[in-house]
């Protein structure tokens, strides 16, 4: 199968089966039997499935460290399971990020942070004066040693 018609096919009924048929052509350099439609739109969904992923992990560790640091009326009853929470979520951004997606959050720090402020907020029924904006850098935030 390596018509460009029978792929667009096959991708509806196969993604695994398309992806490897693609791969096969690519390795092949026969770039004019490839499903590009599909491929360039594949391609556009991993870039973005990954962003999400590392924005979701730092958004999670920002929502931590902020419990950690300013609810004081529930730090020692929680302290620990935070702060396993952080490092796991360091952990499984570390093997993720890339130069590319360092630049991604980079960007976008001050965003993940206002999600991240909004939900720490309504967690601690807003009893809590979190600072409005980023009080961490994104190497802080990567950083094992930091808290």
């Amino acid at each position: 199968m390596t018509s460009a018609t029978n792929l667009k096919q096959l991708y509806e009924i196969d993604d695994q089966q398309w992806l490897s048929e693609n791969i096969n052509l690519l390795k092949q350099k026969r770039f004019n039997e490839l499903d590009l439609e599909n491929l360039i739109e594949e391609l556009e969904d991993l870039g973005s499935e990954k962003k999400n992923a590392v924005s979701s992990l730092l958004m999670q560790i920002i929502k931590h460290l902020l419990l950690l640091q300013y609810w004081t009326v529930e730090y020692e009853n929680n302290v620990y399971h935070w702060r396993s929470e952080v490092v796991t979520f360091r952990d499984q951004i570390e093997g993720r990020l890339t130069k590319n997606l360092c630049n991604y959050l980079q960007q976008e720090i001050n965003n993940i942070y206002k999600k991240a402020l909004k939900q720490v907020k309504i967690k601690t029924n807003f009893q809590v004066d979190f600072p409005e904006e980023c009080p961490y850098t994104l190497e802080q935030l990567l950083d094992e040693n930091y808290l």
